[in-house]
């Protein structure tokens, strides 16, 4: 008798999956070997930025007091007694119609109040005029403007990139506290699955999903080890997924979890005594998507066609991977979009497109073949379409959700 199953909506199922992870340990990091990491600790400043009052440009620093009534027809002198670069102070004092030649970055002068830019002078032979008047403060960077000593610049829970590493740097963060990377094992279920290198036969195909799978991982920095494809054997299956929650957070499986006579996931979940948070879904492709969890491990069972099995990645895997990376952001990130074509297919359940948006004008449409075994249009979309269950298809013109797959793909230099 098969198992009856009883979907529940995509949102839901979401939540029941980040709801149930947790963050992993921390751990002391080296700054510069800390990139795809998460923040286990707020990063505060360790002095003001800026550390005094300093030029943003090359110029003159000047009293603006000595400035006032300048104009085309009256342009007033200075005279230029010091010279300092950055890096360096000077120790004069100016006095009225007296500037300092100042490179971008420099310690304002005593006396000084304003920048007078390169290119608003003319030079003269031991100076320079200016044609209008400057204000107190016009052109200068103040002390503690961008931050202040103790304040918090970088919450727990960020991402290490390149930007992160720089100001990690600027305040001496030498060792750093993030949080452990989740491991995860990806194993490909099916008799009919070949590897890359082997002869392919009639009935077989490639096993794409568990390097598809691998790459999504690497992607987000999350150490991954690729068991080897196992063939439909409840016995074999069952002692290779323990082996691999033995030794991994996470373990993935594509194929196997639908109702054939050769699935047998939710067999091997139950002799693991996993707890099954779900095991139907509201959504195409990727209904039959199980997700089970044990102990702080999961595992999860996506289907074997390949865009059921990238869309579950996305949705549920995803992020609990961030989550357990201690991410603050964890969750897909949608936008709106015109719908540039028909889609006139009825959705009973909550549909995913692989789609091409435009960034230019923002617009929408299916890419290439769509179905859930396609692998093509997976490598050449950038997005997926989110449509509502219960709905009798779409026009061109009709506004629809979009999830965000590669941002990178697309974009040109229109701008």
């Amino acid at each position: 008798m098969l198992e009856k199953r009883t979907p529940i909506p995509v949102h839901d199922a979401i939540l029941k999956c980040t709801e149930n992870a947790k963050a992993k340990q921390t751990i002391k990091q080296y700054y510069i070997d800390s990139l795809g990491y998460t923040l286990a600790e707020d990063i505060k400043a360790t002095y003001d930025v800026p550390m005094f009052n300093k030029s943003p440009y090359d110029g003159f620093a000047i009293r603006s007091a000595a400035s006032v009534g300048a104009s085309g027809e009256s342009r007033v002198p200075f005279k230029v007694i010091d010279h300092i670069g950055a890096g360096s102070v000077s120790n004069k004092s100016l006095k009225d119609n007296e500037a300092v030649r100042i490179m971008t970055g420099a310690k304002i002068p005593d006396g000084a109040d304003a920048v007078v830019m390169l290119e608003q002078t003319v030079a003269t032979e031991d100076g320079f005029t200016i044609r209008k008047p400057f204000s107190k403060g016009e052109n200068i960077s103040f002390q503690g403007e961008e931050c202040k000593a103790g304040d918090v610049i970088l919450e727990k829970g960020t991402k290490i990139d390149a930007g992160v590493i720089a100001v990690l740097a600027t305040f001496s963060y030498e060792y750093v506290e993030v949080y452990e990377i989740p491991t995860v094992a990806v194993i490909a279920t099916g008799s009919e699955l070949l590897e890359i290198n082997e002869p392919l036969t009639e009935g077989k195909i490639r096993n794409s999903n568990g390097p598809m799978i691998h790459a999504l991982c690497q992607g987000l920095n999350v150490k991954v080890e690729h068991y080897k494809t196992i063939s439909d054997d409840f016995d074999a299956l069952y002692l290779l997924v323990k082996t691999a929650l033995d030794n991994h957070d996470i373990v993935i499986t594509t194929g196997g979890v639908s109702v054939g006579d050769f699935d047998y996931m939710p067999e091997v979940y139950k002799k693991l005594e996993a707890d099954v948070l779900f095991n139907k879904i509201a959504m195409r492709p990727g209904s039959v998507t199980t997700v089970a969890k044990k102990g702080n491990q999961f595992l999860f069972g996506l289907s074997g066609n390949p865009s059921a099995c990238y869309t579950g990645f996305e949705l549920y895997t995803r992020p609990v991977l961030l989550k357990m990376m201690g991410r603050q952001a964890i969750y897909p990130t949608m936008m709106k979009a015109t719908l540039s074509e028909d889609f006139t297919k009825p959705n009973p359940f909550t549909r995913f497109i692989r789609a091409d948006l435009n960034y230019n004008d923002l617009s929408v449409k299916p890419s290439g073949f769509n179905k859930s075994n396609a692998v093509v249009a997976i490598a050449t979309s950038n997005a997926m379409i989110v449509l509502p269950g219960g709905t009798r298809g779409f026009k061109a013109g009709d506004e629809v959700d979009v999830l965000i797959t590669d941002e990178h793909k697309e974009a040109d230099l229109s701008w």
